[in-house]
């Protein structure tokens, strides 16, 4: 009787600890950067597609990576709802083996991992996670009408 309440304690343990862990995943949250970090981030940016015509969703994927083709899938859709904006968002997608320097430069952590970039390079938002469509789309919505 002892092992099964061991058990069952260590159990309940473990799915809080996997809750406590997840609970962030997939959220849209505000960035606490205030500007781009400096040359580098912008030329590393621009390396990578970025033009400054519009707001970026930069996604770092891997092709060992399950959830990504998740992102790929949102992020193709809000990018092809919002096409018609005055400003449409870039989707760009990152290989995070070919580009180390810039997922160190962006502290990604894990995959998948998504920013939204507005057009003068500034982080706005960060997901960790597969984001829901319409959170991105909120998010990113009120960039594409900025002039």
């Amino acid at each position: 009787m002892i092992e099964i309440t061991v058990l069952a304690v260590v159990a309940l343990a473990v799915l809080t600890v996997g809750f406590l862990l997840r609970r962030h995943g997939g959220k849209v949250r505000a960035a606490h950067v205030t500007a781009a970090s400096g040359s580098t981030r912008a030329g590393q940016l621009t390396a990578v597609g970025m033009t400054g015509d519009g707001p970026a969703i930069v996604h770092f994927s891997a092709e060992w990576c399950g959830p990504c083709e998740a992102v790929r899938r949102v992020v193709a859709n809000v990018t092809d709802q919002l096409a018609q904006s005055p400003r449409p968002p870039q989707d760009i997608e990152v290989d995070i083996d070919a580009e180390p320097a810039l997922a160190r430069e962006l502290n990604v952590l894990s995959l998948p991992t998504t920013f939204v970039f507005d057009a003068e390079g500034t982080e706005r938002f960060r997901i960790s996670g597969v984001p829901k469509a319409t959170d991105l789309r909120s998010a990113v919505e009120s960039l594409t009408t900025a002039a």
